[in-house]
């Protein structure tokens, strides 16, 4: 299963620690485009805000990690294992280690990924 990604923008800066944030202020839709900004990343793991314009989306794949995909805006299916979930605002979803998933933006979303290494 292919998604086309016309571009890709990553702000890759750490958030600013002690200071209290909303994700969906954190990162804004572009059109065409999958934006990610990174939220904090250390040897143990990460956490990733991505915003996806409608359509867009990520090919299938495997992570070495189980990964928590939280919904903070929009609509977003999540296909784990060939199985399709639809996703809404607030809504997560824990994708297993080296099972392939991929997403694809039904509407414009936001969401949260959070890896935690072994």
């Amino acid at each position: 299963m292919e998604f086309r990604s016309v571009k890709s923008i990553t702000k890759l800066h750490q958030m600013e620690l002690s200071t209290k944030f909303r994700f969906t202020d954190q990162v804004d839709y572009a059109p065409a485009s999958v934006v990610s900004k990174q939220i904090t990343k250390n040897d143990k793991g990460n956490i990733t805000l991505f915003a996806f314009d409608k359509g867009e989306g990520l090919s299938e794949h495997t992570a070495p990690y189980d990964a928590l995909v939280m919904l903070v805006d929009g609509k977003a299916e999540i296909i784990i294992g060939g199985v399709s979930h639809i996703l809404v605002q607030h809504e997560n979803i824990l994708m297993p280690a080296n099972i392939p998933h991929a997403l694809k933006a039904v509407e414009a979303f936001k969401m949260v990924l959070v890896m935690i290494k072994a």
